[in-house]
């Protein structure tokens, strides 16, 4: 594994000499803009292993992208190389449908110790809920980004992290989610504490969730990458793609249903991606 050939994986140019601040924040930057957060695997007939050079190789050298597990514990390795104090987390992600946390972690999350300051560095989120920077560890206090509004709050050890979304400019809203899920204002994406986590730790769950029937990565495959000014997303044929902040404080939100001949193109064009095997999207709507 190489640093060198990670950054040429991301793009990335700049200096990496001090571990400040800004190098991880323009690192991040680059990461998430090149490297998609997808379960294509799952869909493929492959096995997603929790083995960092097995990541490494899968992300860098193959140029694939990779859940939570693989994309914060790959980014964990590039700041720990360049010198930065790291320590995993583990995180339960808000289930909206149910209006609930699960019982057991299955989110992979990163903190770093930075001249006296933490922050959470989470790459492997993906969707419309991916931060673009990183962000510090502070209660109640907004933090605008270019996807909208996130924060943390905590109460009582445990730190919950949400998003203040904006309206949205649906082309043809026929083809979008549910209302109420396009109409909230403030959605939970998270709660996690700040207990440190082995790598150890995620073997159930990093197993769990590409084989249980009801997992949400079982019933539908995904993809998605952020852009300069945005992000796509591919779930099962359906593109989504959204310009954020397009005018007056409103995302513009354009859906594609794609064609089974148009998924191989779109996936190389949209999300720089060449797949091994053939992919056989999933949309179950019980997610």
């Amino acid at each position: 594994m190489d640093i060198k050939e990670y950054f040429a994986r991301i793009s990335y140019q700049g200096s990496y000499n001090k571990p400040d601040l800004a190098t991880m924040s323009d690192i991040f930057q680059h990461h998430i803009q090149a490297v998609p957060f997808e379960n294509l695997s799952i869909h493929c007939g492959e096995r997603i292993e929790l083995d960092l050079e097995a990541t490494y190789n899968k992300i860098v050298r193959k140029k694939r992208g990779g859940w939570c597990m693989e994309n914060n514990y790959l980014l964990s390795w590039v700041l720990k190389t360049l010198g930065y104090d790291v320590t995993l987390l583990g995180a339960k992600v808000y289930v909206p449908e149910r209006d609930a946390y699960p019982d057991e972690i299955n989110h992979l999350l990163l903190r770093v110790e930075l001249d006296g300051k933490s922050y959470i560095v989470d790459a492997g989120f993906g969707m419309a809920y991916q931060m673009w920077q990183p962000m510090e560890l502070i209660s109640g206090r907004d933090q605008p980004q270019t996807p909208g509004v996130f924060r943390f709050q905590e109460e009582n050890g445990i730190w919950y992290f949400e998003k203040v979304r904006r309206k949205q400019w649906v082309l043809n809203p026929s083809t979008s989610t549910s209302p109420n899920v396009e109409n909230e204002v403030c959605r939970r994406v998270y709660l996690f504490t700040l207990q440190p986590r082995d790598i150890e730790e995620f073997r159930g769950c990093n197993a769990h969730l590409q084989t249980a029937p009801n997992s949400k990565f079982v019933l539908k495959s995904m993809c998605s990458l952020q852009t300069a000014d945005g992000i796509r997303e591919l779930v099962g044929w359906k593109l989504t793609e959204i310009k954020y902040n397009y005018r007056d404080n409103m995302d513009h939100v354009e859906i594609t249903i794609l064609a089974e001949e148009e998924l191989e193109k779109t996936l190389r064009e949209k999300f720089s991606l060449t797949l091994d095997k053939k992919f056989v999207p999933v949309d179950n709507k019980l997610f």
